[in-house]
């Protein structure tokens, strides 16, 4: 694995070759199977690595924290009030003082220039846990989780996102199906689809490895034959109710149901989300949701979220095994 500035580094999906990117769901695999075996051998010799989350996380933290531990590292966690990091102190000047305490960094937040900056200045591999445009240790999870759930060759699965385009797991999607000769599709309504330089580069991509790439507004077209119909979610606690108003009614086209799963006519059909997951009325926002729309549930139905075909709480899971991967093959003796 290679980075500009530093070996063992991820910042995006595209730092990433398709065999580094293969190797890693490999060595993530073997991983997996050997702590279910009781077979696990600690590799990471008490590195210390830093949390740096200026968005809280319960996927994301919990898989690097256990991560950690299972191969005997250390985790400091910084959460958002925990430091100095961006208010009182610059990126640069916490990413060097990082670097000389830590052997490595995971940061999770919004820009993805903080990443770089953390990436150019602290002489550690640092990985990105999310920022606003990519989301690349969660793409490692999800082929993980695709090949478990698919019989044929890698190149063989169609998956389809459906919703937001803009988001950052919709992008990271759609290079990572392409970088690794895969039939990817976004649909999304016109106006969400994902960046036109993001579309670009996956279009170019996936001429060098096979990969297919649909990015459309036409849901049923593009759900047809996919292995996997994938989305998240539409809205954020933090965001205006003019925001909700305007994108809502848009996007509940592409809302996964029942039906929306039938349309792919493959009966194998899995469904796939990152995860937080509004499918009900049991949280805060699904409740609000409800009041505001008449919505139960939002990007999913609970009669999907629930049913056989979903395969949610695996990719959760996978995200520890990936993120493991990703640590063993940058700090492991």
């Amino acid at each position: 694995m290679t980075s500009k500035r530093h070996p063992g580094s991820l910042t995006k999906d595209l730092d990433l070759d398709k065999d580094q990117f293969l190797g890693l769901v490999e060595q993530a695999a073997r991983l997996k199977r050997d702590k279910f075996r009781g077979e696990e051998l600690p590799r990471l010799n008490g590195a210390d690595i830093a949390l740096v989350f200026e968005k809280n996380s319960t996927r994301t933290r919990c898989a690097f924290e256990v991560a950690a531990h299972d191969q005997g590292g250390h985790v400091t966690y910084l959460g958002p009030e925990g430091s100095h990091f961006g208010r009182e102190e610059s990126t640069a000047d916490t990413a060097r003082v990082l670097g000389r305490v830590f052997d490595g960094i995971a940061f999770r937040g919004f820009a993805q220039d903080t990443v770089e900056e953390l990436l150019e200045h602290a002489g550690v591999p640092v990985w990105n846990a999310l920022t606003d445009s990519w989301h690349p240790t969660q793409t490692l999870a999800d082929v993980l989780t695709m090949t478990e759930h698919f019989p044929g060759d890698l190149r063989e699965i169609a998956y389809c996102f459906t919703g937001d385009g803009r988001s950052n797991i919709a992008r990271s999607l759609l290079v990572t199906g392409a970088l690794l000769g895969m039939d990817v599709r976004i649909a999304a309504p016109t106006g969400l689809q994902p960046p036109a330089d993001v579309v670009a580069t996956a279009q170019g991509v996936a001429k060098e490895s096979g990969g297919r790439v649909l990015v459309s507004d036409d849901v049923e077209t593009a759900v047809s034959g996919a292995d996997f119909v994938y989305t998240d979610v539409w809205v954020s606690m933090g965001e205006a109710d003019e925001e909700w108003a305007a994108r809502i009614p848009s996007l509940l086209p592409y809302r996964v149901t029942e039906e929306l799963l039938d349309a792919t006519r493959n009966p194998g059909v899995r469904f796939m989300h990152c995860l937080p997951a509004i499918h009900n009325r049991d949280t805060v926002l699904g409740a609000r949701l409800y009041e505001r729309f008449g919505l139960d549930g939002a990007e999913v139905t609970e009669e999907v979220f629930e049913s056989a075909r979903s395969i949610v709480f695996d990719q959760a899971e996978n995200r520890m095994h990936t993120i493991k991967a990703l640590l063993v093959q940058a700090l492991g003796d």
